[in-house]
């Protein structure tokens, strides 16, 4: 299952990921927010942060304005390992290399063409599962207070 998150700034982008994920057949649940009112994005980063800890959700979705203030959130939570991806590659690094958890992107940043390639390139990219990959993220979790 599939967690997503977003602010009043990545509401409409948000909307066209649910769709997509809809025609994809993936389950997701939603976090909210649900309009364009201005709302808090820490709330919905944690939300969504909480649900992955707690295993209710595999991976999650983040969107707010740029996509910054939403992952540095979500980079709070034990075992969150946030990326903020504005291309193809940097999603299929961050899955491959850094086991991310959560893919963040910004609203007011990406056009839905792109935004829902990224999406896909997140999804469907394993982690490698290298022995060094792993090594480095056991020492980003050891910096986790």
């Amino acid at each position: 299952m599939i967690a997503l998150g977003c602010d009043h700034g990545g509401f409409e982008l948000m909307q066209q990921v649910k769709r997509h994920l809809e025609s994809k057949g993936l389950a997701f649940q939603d976090f909210g927010c649900s309009g364009t009112d201005p709302v808090d994005y820490p709330d919905y980063a944690a939300q969504v942060a909480r649900a992955i800890q707690d295993g209710v959700c595999d991976r999650g979705i983040l969107i707010c304005g740029t996509g910054i203030g939403i992952s540095i959130a979500a980079n709070k939570f034990k075992g969150i390992r946030a990326a903020l991806c504005s291309d193809c590659f940097s999603a299929w690094a961050t899955r491959m290399h850094n086991d991310a958890n959560i893919l963040a992107m910004g609203g007011r940043v990406l056009g839905t063409g792109v935004a829902l390639m990224i999406v896909d390139t997140f999804l469907d990219t394993p982690f490698s599962g290298d022995e060094r990959h792993a090594r480095r993220i056991e020492k980003i979790s050891a910096l986790e207070a």
